[in-house]
C-alpha cells in the first residue's frame, strides 16, 4: 500500500510539474509572439496604428515583457482637431528618434489608437478627449504618473521624451528633421540685398542712414528676444487650445516652452516699449511748443509703462511665483 501510494505521489507531481512546464512555454510562446509581431509592425512604421481588437491583444492583455506608449488621438478631418495633427507630428518624431537610435530594442514600442479606428478603447479608458498620451508597463495597470499632463507640459517631442524616460527608464534623444526653408529664405535675403546694392551701385548713400541701421538692428535684437531662434530648432505649435474648455492659450504656462503666437506677442510688447522712449526722446530734443513736448512725453511715458507691465505680467506667468509686478498681475 505504501508503495503504491508513493507512486501515485510521483505520478501526480510528475503531471503537475508537466503542466506547469506547459502553461509556462505556452506563456512565454505568447510573449514571443506578441513582440515579434510588433517588431515587424514596428521596422515598416515607428508609430503602429492599432484597432480595439489589437489594442486589447497587444496592449491590454498580459502576458507582456515590453513597455507600449500609445497616444489616443483623432485625426480624421471631419474631426476638426488641430492640435491632434501637431501632437503626432512631434510623436512620430520621437518614435522616428527611438526606432533609429543605436538603443533600439523591442523593450519600447510607440502606437497609435484614433478614435475613428478604436471608439471602443476610448469608452474602455474613459477617455472624453483627444489627444492623450498613456504608457503601459510590462506588468500592472497604468498609474497616475502613467498619462501625461500635456496641459502643465506641452506636447514637444522633448516633453514626451523625459517623461518616457520617468516611465520607462529609456532615454531618448530627439533628432528632428532637417528644415531648409530658414537656409533658403536667408539665401533668398541676401540675393535681394545683393541684387539692390548692383542696382544701386551708383548711389549708395542710403547705407549711411542712421535711421535705417537703426531700424534693422532692433528688428534683429526683437527677433532674438522674442524667441525666434527658440521657434526655429524647436518648432512649437502655434498655440493650443485647451481640451476640457476649448480656450485657446497663447502664452505658455512653463518656462520651459513657448508658443508661435506668444513670439509674437512679445516682440510687439518689447516694439511698444521701444517707441515709447523714441518719443521721450524725441520730446526732449523737439524745440517749439512746450505742451507738445509735455504731450509726447507724456504718451511715451505712457507707452513704456504700460506695455512693460504687460511684458512683466507674460514673464510672472511663465515663471511661476516671480514676486515683481507692476501695474498688471
Amino acid at each position: 500500500m505504501e508503495a503504491r501510494a508513493s507512486f501515485g505521489i510521483l505520478v501526480l507531481f510528475s503531471i503537475c510539474l508537466t503542466t506547469v512546464g506547459q502553461n509556462y512555454k505556452k506563456k512565454e510562446e505568447s510573449v514571443g509572439d506578441k513582440v515579434q509581431q510588433l517588431t515587424e509592425w514596428n521596422l515598416k512604421k515607428s508609430v503602429i496604428r492599432l484597432t480595439g481588437d489589437k489594442f486589447r491583444q497587444y496592449v491590454k492583455t498580459a502576458p507582456r515583457n515590453y513597455s507600449m506608449i500609445v497616444m489616443l488621438t483623432a485625426l480624421q478631418a471631419q474631426r476638426q482637431c488641430s492640435v491632434c495633427r501637431q501632437a503626432n507630428e512631434e510623436y512620430t518624431i520621437l518614435a522616428n528618434s527611438w526606432r533609429y537610435s543605436q538603443q533600439f530594442s523591442n523593450k519600447l514600442f510607440f502606437a497609435l489608437v484614433d478614435y475613428d479606428e478604436g471608439p471602443d478603447v476610448f469608452q474602455n479608458l474613459k477617455l472624453n478627449t483627444a489627444p492623450v498620451f498613456m504608457h503601459f508597463p510590462p506588468k500592472g495597470k497604468p498609474k497616475k504618473g502613467d498619462s501625461l499632463d500635456i496641459n502643465r507640459v506641452g506636447f514637444a517631442a522633448e516633453q514626451i521624451a523625459r517623461w518616457v524616460g520617468e516611465r520607462t527608464d529609456i532615454q531618448i534623444r530627439v533628432f528632428r528633421p532637417p528644415n531648409y526653408s530658414g537656409t533658403l529664405a536667408l539665401a533668398l535675403l541676401f540675393s535681394l540685398i545683393g541684387g539692390l546694392l548692383y542696382l544701386k551701385r551708383n548711389n549708395l548713400e542710403f547705407l549711411y542712414n542712421k535711421t535705417s541701421w537703426g531700424i534693422g538692428a532692433l528688428a534683429v535684437i526683437f527677433a532674438m528676444t522674442s524667441g525666434q531662434m527658440w521657434n526655429h530648432i524647436r518648432g512649437p505649435p502655434l498655440m493650443h487650445r485647451n481640451p476640457h474648455t476649448g480656450a485657446m492659450h497663447y502664452i505658455h504656462g512653463s518656462s520651459q516652452g513657448q508658443f508661435i503666437m506668444e513670439t509674437y506677442i512679445v516682440m510687439l510688447l518689447n516694439t511698444a516699449v521701444v517707441f515709447g522712449f523714441i518719443l521721450m526722446n524725441e520730446a526732449h530734443s523737439l524745440k517749439g511748443d512746450p505742451g507738445k513736448k509735455r504731450i509726447l512725453a507724456l504718451v511715451g511715458l505712457g507707452c513704456v509703462a504700460i506695455f512693460f507691465s504687460l511684458l512683466l505680467s507674460v514673464f510672472r506667468s511663465k515663471y511661476q511665483g516671480y514676486p515683481y509686478s507692476f501695474l498688471f498681475k
